[in-house]
């Protein structure tokens, strides 16, 4: 089936949809890394990009946070810019685990494989295969100059929260070196675990993440500056990705009731690409038990259900100004 949206409509959804979310409550901020323990548990934001550019933003939109696991997307796609998509299936994998994001026993499982750029294994992985190969410098310009682009204005590297990440990545650790073990660190093991370390802790805010969740929802054309950032075919590998375990062990769960491919980070982060249309993204520090925002959640969930809006509807969506065809 045909149908059209008009960007009003867009506009009214996602307004109701932060109103009906702002004063929800549960979860907790993640209490295993100190920083992120202490951010202010009330902040909440909901933005919208359309991939003509026309943007929408409520609440806290302009707040920094920390990336975290959100930046595994934009790492994944600069690893299939410079070894292509076949390349990153065939080093790292594009299985989604069922199990938690951090999890040593997937690696098992998976015989030696990574299984997926967007979980902590393969994301460390994606990392040291970032040319130049051997350059930590180099390589943290190239991961940050794609989130750049991809955002359309750059992250800022949040210090203090680098350091508490630093001093309590122990599983990272150990994931990084049973990888080395199995010949899937392809670059030398601290300095792609502490490339990692310091992508996750990038400051960024939902205005920016909706603009690259649109970027990707473009074929790679970011709607903001006009810049082609990665090929077109790109586009469906990552949203492939990110719909099969943008949620971990809760992936079914969230398509199931979301209807959009969608990657969450525990900084608080909600990011979501509904190919074609717009990217959209959402900001609340406290979590459920799977580490995922329940205000981010419940808001982009509200917003889809508003405009009866699915990937796997089959329906042709057109946004229109006017609501003409």
């Amino acid at each position: 089936m045909h149908r059209t949206i008009t960007i009003s409509q867009i506009r009214q959804a996602a307004q109701e949809a932060y109103e009906e979310s702002k004063n929800i409550s549960g979860g907790a901020n993640a209490n295993y890394i100190p920083y992120l323990a202490n951010v202010d548990s009330g902040l909440f934001g909901l933005s919208l990009t359309l991939v003509d550019g026309t943007s929408f933003n409520f609440g806290d939109t302009a707040y920094r946070f920390g990336i975290e696991s959100v930046s595994k997307v934009p790492t994944a796609i600069l690893a299939m810019i410079q070894h292509t998509p076949q390349g990153v299936l065939r080093e790292i994998g594009a299985d989604a685990t069922g199990l938690p994001f951090n999890s040593i026993f997937a690696i098992l499982l998976e015989n030696d494989h990574p299984s997926t750029p967007l979980v902590n294994a393969g994301a460390i992985s994606a990392c040291s295969m970032i040319a130049p190969q051997g350059d930590a410098a180099e390589k943290w310009n190239e991961i940050t100059r794609n989130i750049t682009e991809l955002c359309g204005s750059s992250p800022v590297l949040i210090e203090e929260l680098y350091e508490s990440e630093t001093a309590t990545n122990f599983n990272n650790r150990a994931i990084s070196w049973l990888l080395k073990n199995y010949n899937r660190i392809y670059d030398e093991v601290d300095m792609s675990l502490d490339l990692y370390t310091r992508q996750c802790s990038l400051g960024i805010t939902s205005a920016q993440l909706a603009v690259m969740g649109a970027t990707i929802a473009n074929h790679g054309l970011n709607p903001v500056t006009g810049k082609q950032v990665f090929d077109p075919e790109i586009s469906p590998k990552i949203t492939t990705m990110i719909a099969s375990v943008g949620f971990y062990q809760h992936t079914g769960d969230w398509l199931y009731t979301s209807g959009i491919p969608a990657k969450t980070g525990v900084g608080g982060g909600v990011m979501g690409v509904m190919p074609g249309l717009f990217g959209i993204a959402a900001f609340a520090p406290p979590l459920d038990d799977a580490g995922n925002s329940v205000k981010a959640q419940a808001a982009i969930k509200k917003f889809m259900q508003k405009l009866d809006l699915n990937i796997f509807s089959g329906d042709t969506v057109t946004i229109s100004s006017d609501g003409k065809e």
